[in-house]
């Protein structure tokens, strides 16, 4: 296919002073435009966080309605079991190794650790043709509301094709999640959300900026990206829903067992019985509740497409002292680590026509298949020398087929808060095999029959372990992972 440069391509060589990048030729439609998208990205939010996967403390009842009406998958993965790099990946279709944001932006690689984390992008390439650019492309109009966490002033959503950008800057959490946004320092002000009331709540702010985006664009496509802040720290309830979770909690009979049960260097937390917490993703919940009337006000839900999705594993795994916000049980550990409970997500896709109502996907899919599959969705050719690392799952939308993918793959070269260490982990079928690059030790589960990743394998199965290993480190070797390095000082 001949390349040729649009006028967005040179506004984004203008910007930034880069040199010439290669970009796939004018994107058409098929036939007639594609549906609207809605695109829920949100920050932090747990396998476990809602009612339709089996939480009994948080009422997500516009979540599970969206389930009830579209496809709910069970092992829905984040590219990255923190954020950006997983943010990065749905906006290029692209694994995060490739395009070498590994880790938060900036992240916090300490000195004093027996590994030197690997150096990364402190923002997404403008080289990289996003989602957005993709769709604007063809006319469709684009918004970001929320939490960007992909580069400072140049490569802010206006630079990777979102015409309208209310919230999205540099900083990963809100100051506070009531206006001005801001804390005693006047620290990490969320911008172009001015004109608020005082108690104005966040996750209500951007719903009622996205709903005047939908009115404002009804009569033509559109892709609207709901990126909110929450459920992610400080955990800030509106007063009234924490004290209604309080009263929930108080009245109902005590969960017996520990609260808190030791993971490697931390501690997980065991119950979900946070009354802030739960007061947010009520918050959350009532955002979809709000997206999806304003669709049936307009007639539009039958021709708008809604995916709902979380950027990494709820955060439940803390050391020392600190208190986690939620529990990811049956899963393992949480946010920042490789076990099921940092990198498996809720995820459901409702496309009008095509999805089942009520029906459940158990195939292995991740973040970067977002991006193939929005285009197949639209009508429009797949980009596959950019989304070079996602499959579209329309064949599993459809149920007319399957992925016929192998394995999965994650690289995180970093420590995180949450006491994770630097490490790797390859899902192929069932099993999963973890590596920890500190000692070289590996770990190994049958997730059918073990989704707890309890019981380690690598004794009792050494051949699928070495097989597992090898698959794991010619993927490495492929992708040009960059290792983490041993820190000479820490070892004197």
């Amino acid at each position: 296919m001949n390349k040729i440069y649009s006028r967005r391509d040179f506004i984004k060589l203008i910007g930034v002073g880069t040199a010439v990048m290669a970009v796939p030729a004018c994107l058409e439609f098929k036939s007639k435009p594609g549906p609207n998208i809605v695109f829920f990205l949100i920050d932090d939010m747990g396998w476990k966080d809602a009612g339709c996967y089996g939480s009994k403390f948080y009422e997500t009842p516009h979540i599970d309605r969206l389930a009830s009406e579209g496809m709910r998958f069970t092992d829905a993965y984040a590219a990255c079991p923190v954020c950006s790099p997983t943010r990065a990946s749905i906006l290029s279709g692209k694994h995060p190794v490739r395009v070498n944001i590994t880790d938060w932006i900036p992240g916090l690689d300490p000195k004093d650790r027996k590994l030197l984390g690997t150096e990364d992008l402190h923002q997404l390439p403008l080289s990289e043709v996003t989602i957005a650019e993709a769709f604007k492309e063809v006319g469709y109009a684009t918004a970001f509301m929320g939490k960007w966490h992909l580069g400072d002033k140049g490569y802010f959503p206006e630079q990777q094709g979102f015409e309208i950008n209310k919230g999205g800057h540099w900083a990963g959490q809100p100051a506070s999640y009531f206006y001005p946004y801001k804390n005693e320092r006047k620290r990490w002000d969320v911008p172009d959300l001015e004109g608020g009331e005082e108690g104005e709540y966040l996750t209500e702010r951007l719903t009622t900026e996205s709903v005047k985006f939908i009115e404002q664009n009804k009569d033509k496509p559109f892709l609207l990206y709901l990126s909110h802040y929450a459920v992610h720290t400080p955990i800030q309830s509106k007063p009234e829903l924490e004290e209604k979770y309080q009263g929930k909690l108080e009245s109902t009979p005590k969960t017996k067992g520990p609260d808190y049960l030791p993971e490697r260097r931390s501690n997980a937390k065991q119950k979900q019985d946070d009354p802030a917490y739960a007061g947010m993703v009520q918050s959350v919940d009532e955002s979809v509740g709000r997206i999806m009337q304003k669709l049936d006000e307009l007639k539009l839900t039958e021709n708008t497409v809604i995916i709902f999705m979380s950027d990494n594993g709820g955060l439940s795994t803390l050391p020392g002292d600190w208190k986690s916000p939620t529990s990811n049980i049956p899963l393992r550990a949480g946010k920042g680590w490789l076990y099921e409970g940092g990198i498996r997500e809720p995820m459901i896709i409702k496309w009008p026509g095509v999805t089942e109502p009520g029906s459940i996907c158990r195939e292995p899919v991740i973040s970067m298949d977002f991006f193939p599959t929005m285009l197949e969705m639209a009508g429009l050719s797949l980009l596959p020398e950019q989304h070079v690392d996602g499959r579209s799952l329309v064949p599993l939308l459809r149920q007319t087929g399957d992925l016929k993918r192998n394995e999965l793959f994650w690289h995180f070269p970093h420590y995180h808060g949450s006491g994770n260490t630097p490490s790797a982990a390859i899902r192929s079928g069932d099993y999963k095999l973890i590596e920890w690059f500190e000692d070289g030790s590996i770990e190994l589960y049958n997730l059918k029959d073990d989704i707890s990743e309890k019981h380690d394998l690598v004794a009792s199965k050494p051949e699928k372990a070495d097989e597992l290993l090898k698959k794991l480190k010619l993927w490495r070797k492929k992708i040009g992972a960059k290792m983490p390095q041993r820190n000479i000082k820490e070892s004197l």
